[in-house]
């Protein structure tokens, strides 16, 4: 089992910006050595197990939406999710959705519940699945050989479904279906919705994926603000790669041809793979950045035995209070002792 040096705890650690350790480090430099934890972790292996089990919950997603949407009325849904698909969703990967859906939608017409509701309950599993493979590709990149057992682990995947997973979801449905969403209202109300709606969504995502960070890693996390720019280059990196690929599907005549009636299947298995793969490496970009911050140094530099080792914090000769600087994180139990010290 393959494992990044483990990232020691700064929870309970004060008087530190995360700007200033952006600063010190260099960004450039901290993402060259968050992708060698990334690549200690085995985080493509983590990306792969993702994106399988997000195929699965988008075709079942999209399978139990519609079908129940058909069942009670409401199939004009499935036009709408078309063509929205056939919009987000890059190249022949979309091919594969729009069938799901227009199957979906005929089970939905039959008044056929029962397949329904074992589809229902399958995406609930398979997402709840899906959420504990995070926790596993999480642990790793922190540097935490065990997860927590098993009964823990998947009772906090399965509320993590329910919370972050809903609001993934709703993300999709702005980005995706928020056209469709505002067609009826007033003109400038429509306006406003198109220019709001991009940066919204992308938002909801972040915060999110901040959420993923801060409680399915078996550890206790810093604050959101150390989350942060881990959050964005995971949903930069995301925006792109999913642009890229459509751009390239697009451009490319051979890739039909080439995989044939698989091609939607291979374009649905690229492109989730590679957002797990955007999930998963700013995950390490947020680990390495509280790395640094613990005093460890970058994660290329341990493995070169030059990490710089933690320095103690200066005492003020006068009062003997710990001094904290914005440059310098101090723990909270070390500032409490300052205080003492004073007092006495």
């Amino acid at each position: 089992m393959s494992t990044a040096p483990r990232v020691p705890e700064t929870w309970e650690t004060v008087g530190d910006d995360p700007k200033d350790t952006l600063a010190r480090t260099g960004r450039l430099r901290l993402l060259a050595s968050a992708f060698v934890r990334f690549r200690l972790a085995d985080g493509t292996s983590h990306s792969r197990s993702l994106a399988f089990a997000t195929s699965l919950v988008l075709v079942q997603g999209i399978v139990v939406l519609v079908g129940f949407a058909a069942a009670f009325g409401q199939s004009g849904i499935t036009s709408t999710i078309v063509e929205t698909i056939r919009s987000a969703v890059p190249g022949p990967a979309s091919d594969v959705l729009a069938d799901a859906v227009r199957q979906a939608n005929r089970v939905g017409h039959q008044n056929r519940f029962l397949p329904l509701t074992i589809g229902l309950v399958g995406l609930l599993i398979t997402s709840t699945t899906a959420m504990g493979q995070i926790e596993r590709g999480l642990n790793r990149l922190y540097g935490i050989e065990r997860d927590r057992p098993t009964v823990r682990k998947y009772a906090v995947a399965l509320v993590m479904t329910l919370t972050v997973g809903v609001g993934l979801g709703i993300a999709f449905l702005m980005l995706g279906f928020g056209r469709s969403l505002g067609s009826s209202w007033g003109h400038e109300a429509r306006v406003v919705w198109d220019v709001l709606r991009w940066p919204v969504g992308l938002l909801l995502i972040a915060v999110c994926l901040a959420a993923l960070l801060g409680r399915s890693v078996n550890r206790r996390q810093p604050g959101r603000a150390w989350l942060a720019f881990g959050s964005a280059v995971a949903v930069a990196l995301w925006t792109l790669s999913t642009i890229g690929l459509a751009l390239a599907f697009r451009l490319s005549s051979s890739f039909g041809q080439t995989y044939g009636p698989l091609a939607g299947i291979v374009a649905l298995q690229i492109w989730t793979f590679l957002s797990s793969f955007s999930i998963f490496y700013g995950v390490s970009v947020a680990a390495e950045l509280e790395a640094i911050r613990a005093g460890a140094g970058r994660t290329h530099s341990a493995l070169q035995g030059g990490a710089p080792a933690a320095r103690p914090p200066a005492l003020d000769a006068s009062s003997g209070r710990k001094s904290v600087s914005r440059s310098r994180a101090i723990p909270r139990a070390q500032l409490a002792a300052g205080r003492d010290q004073e007092h006495g």
